[in-house]
């Protein structure tokens, strides 16, 4: 495929703008993302904003701020709808010690509604974006533990709700796993008749080419996983973002490569040739490009937004970085 113009500006004010998520309403499409001062999850003045755009990212509203609590750092870390089609959004609040996971929902994407706070145990390090699995209901993927700690302390597990995210029960799904182990930041998709595919960032720790993505599924409507490695391995500290095309079958794997290249690439598959044989992922496309300095650039969401596929990343050099977005065709039956 041809390489995309280059990406569109969401917002790119003074200041750390970073980790964005994306989400299709209708033909509303909202980028919600979080500002700083570094590229540090809790510091007091970082903050949680949306903008909204009906020409497919050109244009954005004006900024509205979604929570800034006095005394955390708020980041939006997860997305998805509803069974009305509103928009979910989760957001990790931390201050002294103290983490928090605050659910909000929107139908327009500029007034963002609290619904709840569940009481979580393990505390995630982050709630990634919201699915929905028939006859359980809304499901999310949670991962535990502390980044700089290399022992067997990390776990990773579900959260899923009845009622369309009133309320959560948490499952853990493997416990005592050390960092090598941990499956972080995942992105899930449901494929019909109970099977769920999902795909996880590697941590740091091993050079990287030692690293590789791995695959979590499930057949049984995510009551039991299996986790492997795939063949997935330009992926430094990268954060994936799944989309499934129903008709078609074909999903498709977004993450941005970071440090050198700066690059912004997709692996499209059939899910059933996956499913079972993670090792047969195909070669990436890359997409477009970005600020080559690792970790001031990354975190691609990706939302479906008509018959394409709106993917939101930040990129810049700290202490100032912009929220990008690229839009591009869904991928045909190949």
């Amino acid at each position: 495929m041809s390489v995309p113009a280059k990406p569109l500006v969401v917002q790119d004010v003074k200041g750390y703008n970073s980790w964005p998520m994306i989400q299709a309403i209708g033909e509303t499409l909202v980028c919600v993302y979080s500002r700083g001062g570094a590229h540090t999850i809790h510091e007091e003045d970082r903050a949680v904003y949306a903008r909204t755009s009906l020409d497919k990212g050109v244009t954005w509203t004006p900024e509205t701020l979604v929570a800034n609590t006095p005394g955390y750092g708020d980041v939006a870390v997860g997305k998805g709808r509803d069974s009305t089609g509103a928009m979910l959004l989760w957001v990790r609040r931390i201050g002294f010690s103290k983490w928090f996971h605050d659910l909000y929902r929107t139908t327009d994407g500029v007034t963002f509604t609290p619904v709840t706070t569940p009481t979580l145990t393990p505390a995630p390090v982050q709630i990634t974006d919201v699915f929905s699995v028939p006859k359980v209901g809304l499901m999310a993927l949670w991962f535990a533990g502390d980044y700089p700690d290399d022992g067997p302390t990390h776990s990773w597990g579900t959260l899923t709700s009845a009622n369309d995210g009133a309320t959560w029960t948490q499952t853990s799904i493997e416990t005592g796993l050390t960092k090598q182990q941990w499956p972080t930041e995942p992105s899930a998709v449901y494929l019909g008749e109970g099977r769920i595919l999902a795909i996880t960032r590697t941590e740091p720790g091993n050079p990287p080419s030692a690293q590789s993505q791995f695959q979590i599924i499930s057949s049984d409507s995510g009551a039991t996983w299996t986790r492997t490695s795939t063949n997935i391995t330009d992926i430094f500290a990268s954060t994936p973002s799944l989309i499934l095309e129903p008709e078609t079958g074909l999903v498709s794997n977004y993450y941005y490569q970071r440090g050198k290249g700066g690059v912004l690439r997709r692996r499209v598959v059939e899910a059933d040739t996956v499913f079972a044989q993670p090792l047969l992922w195909p070669p990436s496309e890359a997409l477009t490009t970005g600020s080559e300095i690792a970790f001031d650039a990354g975190n691609v969401n990706a939302t479906v937004l008509g018959n394409a596929h709106a993917l939101a990343f930040y990129s810049g050099k700290a202490p100032d970085t912009a929220i990008l977005l690229s839009t591009i065709p869904a991928p045909a039956h190949r």
